[in-house]
């Protein structure tokens, strides 16, 4: 025995299913994109990071903040994980085939100490002597420090040199407001120079 269905009873539970499926499915639909958007949301502000912020890294460790000008980065700056720092400073002076290469480590050290950008010294070192290529005869100075028409100043070792040029740059420079490298270059450099804050800067970039 067939039991007819009258055709508008039939469209109406057809709707009203279509209708609770909708319901159901719309709020998990929405939740799902608004996630979706926070997420995206969160990722671009990380990539979209001025370069010229380079030394405001958000990971875990000490921080240091300093006012960064609009052309030359700031030379304090927070300390980021020491494990990926080394291998950064490490590759740039085996790259370039550098004797202070063993020394990396102790250059980070040494920059943490005084609150100095991790790669301002391997970056002087290799505007001033070509990373130790071109430096007096047992003198472990690859920084030009000391270096004058009077004399030559000379280190012990490369620990001496590091120890001694890093708190020379805090004491000398970045405490007495010389906050930038273009800062530093108007009384580290030849008065004639006019390319080496461009060139420290360079050599700074290589190391991110």
């Amino acid at each position: 025995m067939e039991i007819d269905i009258p055709e508008g009873s039939y469209s109406f539970w057809k709707k009203l299913t279509l209708i609770i499926v909708f319901l159901a499915i719309t709020p998990l639909t929405l939740f799902a994109s608004t996630i979706s958007l926070i997420a995206l949301s969160h990722t671009s502000g990380i990539s979209n990071q001025s370069e010229e912020d380079i030394v405001n890294y958000s990971l875990p460790g000490a921080q240091v903040y300093a006012s960064l000008p609009s052309t030359f980065p700031s030379i304090s700056g927070e300390i980021v994980a020491s494990d990926a720092r080394g291998d950064i400073i490490e590759n740039f002076l085996k790259k370039y085939g550098s004797p202070l290469e063993p020394y990396s480590e102790f250059m980070i050290q040494t920059s943490d100490k005084y609150n100095l950008d991790y790669r301002l010294l391997a970056a002087i070192a290799m505007k001033e002597s070509g990373l130790c290529k071109a430096i007096p005869d047992e003198s472990y100075n690859c920084w030009g420090w000391g270096i004058h028409s009077k004399g030559t100043l000379k280190f012990s070792s490369f620990e001496e040199g590091i120890e001694t040029v890093s708190k020379g740059l805090k004491e000398s420079y970045i405490d007495k407001g010389y906050g930038t490298v273009e800062e530093i270059m108007t009384k580290y450099a030849h008065p004639d120079s006019t390319t080496w804050a461009e060139g420290v800067l360079q050599y700074m970039n290589q190391m991110k």
